[in-house]
């Protein structure tokens, strides 16, 4: 087994554990709405420094600007149409003029599933997309899959502890092997498809590599901007998700330079 295999294993399996981990932490230390805050907003800065300083930059590089463009659009619309499919084709935020029109309707057709449910279901699609992006930055330089695998380990754990606080809300008396079942599930995914995207990509043209790899950061760029940067300041206490979002993005940035 060679080396960059192992590396491949190692950051998929470390990613995968991550989101179980965050939901046993919520579950059994309930952590206060400050740590929330802190944890998914740090995740957050994380995520968006990736995308900035290590996979737009790899994927121009590999692919040129157009393919890199076109390959982020991609990863971004295939994610907005699985949110919109979830919740019956309509979204809208707490004061938006629509959001009485969106209620009625999911009144009358609930979103596909349970708040965890469609949390749970939807990361667990996405991270298919960024478990594939961690195995076709492997195939290329590993010291770019280890930063995005970091990304994306920190993003899981978050998330993790979201979905085992979103469980709690709704069914206290079986939120521990429920929040143990969708974590798990999303762990899976993400090691999965990035084993996956290491044994069936390897080897793609270059152009083609740094075209899945932006589809990959479109993907990720979505739900860091409707998922994480949302529920971070909904937990925040005098801008705690802001201070947290900062610290996560410049510690990529320095990250990138050292590499």
């Amino acid at each position: 087994m060679n080396n960059d295999l192992l590396i491949i294993l190692g950051i998929a399996a470390a990613a995968a554990v991550a989101s179980p981990l965050g939901g046993l932490v919520a579950i059994s230390l309930r952590p206060s709405s400050l740590v929330l805050s802190i944890a998914v907003g740090f995740a957050a800065g994380v995520l968006m420094g990736t995308f900035a300083f290590e996979m737009m930059p790899t994927s121009m590089e590999l692919a040129g600007l157009p393919l890199a463009v076109a390959g982020f659009l991609l990863g971004l619309g295939l994610v907005y149409i699985l949110d919109l499919y979830v919740n019956r084709w309509k979204m809208a935020g707490p004061e938006a003029d629509q959001k009485a029109e969106v209620d009625r309707l999911h009144r009358r057709r609930r979103p596909r599933g349970s708040n965890v449910a469609v949390l749970a279901g939807g990361t667990s699609a996405e991270e298919l997309i960024e478990g594939m992006t961690i195995g076709v930055g492997a195939t290329f330089e590993p010291e770019v899959a280890l930063i995005v695998g970091l990304a994306i380990c920190i993003d899981n754990f978050s998330e993790g502890m979201s979905i085992g606080e979103l469980t709690l809300d709704e069914e206290r008396k079986n939120a521990k092997r429920r929040t143990l079942g969708w974590t798990s599930l999303i762990g899976l995914s993400l090691f999965v498809s990035a084993v996956a995207g290491w044994f069936l990509l390897k080897g793609l043209a270059q152009p083609v590599t740094g075209f899945l790899f932006a589809t990959g950061a479109g993907g990720m760029f979505y739900l860091t901007i409707t998922d994480l940067v949302p529920e971070a300041e909904s937990h925040q206490f005098q801008q705690s998700s802001a201070i947290a979002n900062a610290a996560g993005f410049l510690l990529v940035m320095v990250l990138a330079q050292m590499s």
